[in-house]
């Protein structure tokens, strides 16, 4: 057996989330390329995924492992795959690597990026792939917010209620905003991030830089680890997962 590492590229907007799941016949990431996978390869296969995105998030830079038999040439792989997957999925590359080698476990931080559009009037070829924000946010108020959840916390305040892990510790190596006209990019790196950990964050500083939260709740939200403290959860379709870091 050979153990593959593909990088993937998609884009979430018809896919419930990257996951199977159990019991559900809905369409998902890694469904639609394990059934194009066995079709092409003529063997059952399991995907393993660095990151289980949401239902509506993207992906850039996903990076998978399987088993396969085949004997196609990995410079052929990406060719046979992709002109039978839908045109929302490709495949961008492919390796060969250890036995050990496993997408997620091996994972050491991953790279997001959120985008809105801020404008008064909507943009159609933005609208799959950021969040329409149609008021105006202070972006100095929004770039010191970014500072203070920099570093090592607990950000249980900045995930799920009800998620079931038994550490909320986290390290966020940078945040930064990149913004071009109505365009604005935050992007997030860590050694990991919780569940809705990203888009809590990003709906968190959009309340700071519209004026309905000051800096100093954001700190409370951090110290007293209450979800309640921090903001609403940003709409899916302005998250991508941009990169996966292994060592």
């Amino acid at each position: 057996m050979r153990n593959f590492k593909a990088i993937i590229e998609y884009d979430g907007t018809n896919y419930h989330g990257f996951q199977v799941q159990p019991g559900q016949d809905l369409p998902t990431i890694q469904g639609t390329l394990e059934s194009c996978l066995m079709r092409v390869l003529k063997e059952p296969i399991k995907i393993t995924g660095a990151g289980r995105t949401d239902a509506g998030v993207h992906a850039e830079g996903q990076v998978i492992n399987f088993f396969t038999n085949t004997k196609i040439p990995l410079d052929r792989f990406p060719l046979a795959i992709n002109c039978r997957l839908p045109d929302d999925i490709v495949i961008k590359g492919v390796e060969e690597v250890e036995q050990s080698f496993h997408a997620r476990y091996d994972a050491k931080g991953k790279h997001y990026v959120y985008r809105i559009y801020n404008n008064r009037i909507p943009s159609v070829f933005h609208k799959r792939f950021t969040y329409f924000v149609p008021y105006y946010i202070d972006e100095m108020k929004i770039r010191e917010g970014c500072k203070l959840l920099v570093g090592t916390y607990n950000f249980k305040a900045f995930t799920a209620s009800g998620v079931s892990v038994k550490n909320f510790e986290r390290t966020i190596y940078s945040l930064d905003l990149m913004r071009q006209g109505d365009l604005w990019e935050f992007h997030i790196q860590g050694n990991g991030f919780l569940y809705n950990m990203v888009r809590i964050i990003i709906g968190t500083l959009l309340e700071l830089g519209k004026g309905k939260r000051d800096l100093a709740s954001i700190k409370e939200a951090l110290e007293k680890q209450d979800r309640t403290l921090a903001g609403q959860t940003a709409p899916a379709q302005g998250l991508c997962l941009k990169n996966v870091f292994y060592s």
